[in-house]
């Protein structure tokens, strides 16, 4: 017997490019590649950027208009960043003035020349939400808030407990034709199996950064030909048994993918910009160099997953967060200018999502422990930058926005808002935006406005 976790490892030995196991479906048909490619001037992609554990987006952005920065000052405490550390920059809504996180000085440069945005108060919703309504206890509300792994589903699928399917899957359901006849996978993750890529129709693909996209170990020796083509055999060997059969399938269809995508970049120039030599690095390296040869594989739409952890900061924030924030800035840097020297710039939009934020009020272990709503970023030469939107939280623990007594803001923008701007940019009509987001018509409005 071959056990479960082996027909995975199987699959995604395939030169590092397989299906996701996720989903309602199950194993899915990859399907040939097309044997030519095509123009993509119409080229759009989304890439989504995790922070897994809950980024304190409290010190990722902070108002430095008199009152708002002492009422932060005073509840943050030992956590508090001084207004002459932070990089100031100006909303051009409002004329409001904020401050970035110390180590964020390339966002700050991108948010200066008018590519870079911040979406204020972003999180997981049922229906809009006041304080009173959420003390009362009369409204529903998100399974499980504060929960890690409850808030990390419901960010990728956009349900409020478990589904098979991902709003990014979803997307790429009702974007399926515009890169006929490809059918290279539209979802594309770098950081494992990601629900947010699984569809009803679609299913995701995997690439390791760095990692061969071919098979290893084979030579052009007769031994080796003969293994590799009983390799074939086995494949395509009729067992009887449903689930073998179709981890057989997909495993060869990933390699039959894998094989094509390494022709289709070992044919490309090296980029010259130059990634950070960290794990977001290589991932948006990674992705940059899938970008590369989009004509070759015949794409005009494409999502990308990528992830950073380590945002469980319950103690030592400032030193863990100043760490990842640095990361994260320099990779993002480093992506935007090879969107540039891609020529795709404004086809490609970068965004952040996260578990949660975190408590305003620190707690004893100089950390903060698990909120809800939090701050995100947005990054590319579609973004409608240089301005924060959203509502920003009146920072007043058992204020308005608060949750409850520590600073917990309850979101004034829903994931579903944050998601459907993403998702109509990149094509998705208004009529199937409700597919991708059911609860999107319980809000006021579907478009956040920060992409053009």
């Amino acid at each position: 017997m071959i056990s479960r976790r082996q027909i995975l490892q199987l699959a995604c030995c395939g030169g590092g490019l397989a299906f996701s196991p996720l989903g309602r479906s199950g194993f899915r048909a990859f399907g040939a590649m097309s044997a030519y490619a095509q123009t993509t001037s119409d080229y759009r992609a989304l890439v989504c950027i995790f922070l897994f554990g809950g980024n304190d987006g409290n010190n990722m952005i902070v108002p430095l208009d008199t009152s708002s920065y002492d009422a932060y000052s005073k509840i943050r405490g030992s956590l508090a960043l001084g207004s002459s550390a932070l990089l100031p920059v100006t909303a051009k809504t409002g004329s409001r003035s904020f401050g970035l996180h110390p180590q964020l000085t390339n966002l700050q440069k991108l948010f200066g020349s008018g590519q870079a945005a911040v979406v204020a108060n972003v999180g997981t919703l049922l229906q809009p939400l006041t304080r009173a309504q959420y003390l009362a206890g009369a409204t529903a509300l998100p399974e499980n808030l504060f929960s890690h792994s409850d808030q990390q589903l419901q960010w990728q699928t956009s349900f409020s407990g478990p589904n098979g399917t991902g709003w990014g899957g979803r997307v790429a359901d009702k974007m399926a034709s515009y890169n006929l006849p490809a059918t290279f996978p539209t979802f594309l993750s770098v950081a494992g199996n990601a629900l947010i890529g699984q569809g009803t129709d679609t299913t995701p693909a995997t690439v390791i950064p760095g990692a061969p996209l071919n098979l290893t170990g084979f030579s052009n020796t007769p031994a080796d030909n003969a293994r590799q083509l009983a390799l074939q055999q086995l494949l395509t060997l009729d067992t009887g048994a449903a689930l073998v059969q179709q981890a057989s399938t997909t495993m060869q269809q990933g390699l039959t993918n894998s094989a094509t995508l390494q022709k289709a970049v070992s044919g490309a120039k090296a980029l010259t910009t130059t990634f950070p030599t960290t794990s977001i690095g290589a991932q948006l390296q990674q992705i940059a160099q899938v970008i590369q040869v989009r004509d070759e594989l015949a794409m005009k739409r494409q999502i990308f997953f990528c992830s950073l952890g380590g945002f469980d900061t319950h103690s030592g924030q400032l030193d863990a967060q100043d760490s990842l924030l640095a990361e994260l800035d320099a990779a993002v840097a480093a992506f935007a200018s090879a969107t540039a020297e891609l020529g795709v710039e404004d086809g490609v939009t970068t965004f952040t999502e996260s578990d949660f934020c975190r408590t305003m009020q620190p707690n004893s272990n100089g950390g903060t422990d698990h909120a809800w709503g939090s701050h995100h970023l947005v990054v590319g030469g579609a973004v409608q930058g240089g301005d924060v939107y959203g509502q920003f939280p009146e920072l007043a623990l058992g204020g308005p926005n608060d949750a409850g007594s520590a600073g917990r803001w309850i979101p004034t923008t829903a994931l579903d808002q944050y998601g459907a701007t993403l998702a109509s940019w990149f094509g998705v009509g208004t009529g199937d935006l409700s597919y991708v987001f059911p609860n999107l018509p319980k809000f006021p409005t579907s478009n956040v406005g920060f992409l053009g």
